[in-house]
């Protein structure tokens, strides 16, 4: 029996390139072809972060986590540094420029072009 698994989610952006792209290039991922209106990013686990362009109504932000390994998140630091883009080691945006240590491992969050909360973290949350 096959368990219950998220394929994909769209995620509304201004310009849906723009977004797209400025996600892929943190983690090192790709855009995909446009398929319909919506511009994936796959995220190498079987899940598509599908941008749609929303132009008539502000964006509402959302929030997206992201499980990276261990090695990878501090190129994903500098990817940000580089392009001028403030992480900080709390969902409210408090401490600038710091990553967080949580679970054992260590984390930050973003904001994308849209306002989205980004969070990258290298070990997930312990759940009861």
């Amino acid at each position: 029996m096959r368990t219950v698994q998220l394929d994909h989610t769209a995620v509304c952006a201004g310009d849906r390139y723009l977004s797209a792209e400025f996600l892929a290039a943190i983690p090192g991922l790709r855009v995909g072809a446009p398929f319909g209106t919506f511009l994936p990013v796959d995220l190498g686990n079987g899940v598509t972060l599908d941008y749609y362009e929303k132009r008539d109504e502000p964006i509402q932000s959302q929030y997206y986590a992201f499980l990276v390994p261990d090695e990878r998140l501090a190129s994903m630091l500098a990817r940000l540094e580089a392009a001028g883009v403030t992480y900080d080691a709390d969902p409210a945006h408090t401490e600038p420029g710091r990553a967080n240590h949580l679970f054992g491992g260590r984390g930050a969050y973003f904001a994308d072009p849209d306002g989205h909360n980004m969070e990258i973290m290298t070990r997930p949350y312990v759940r009861a």
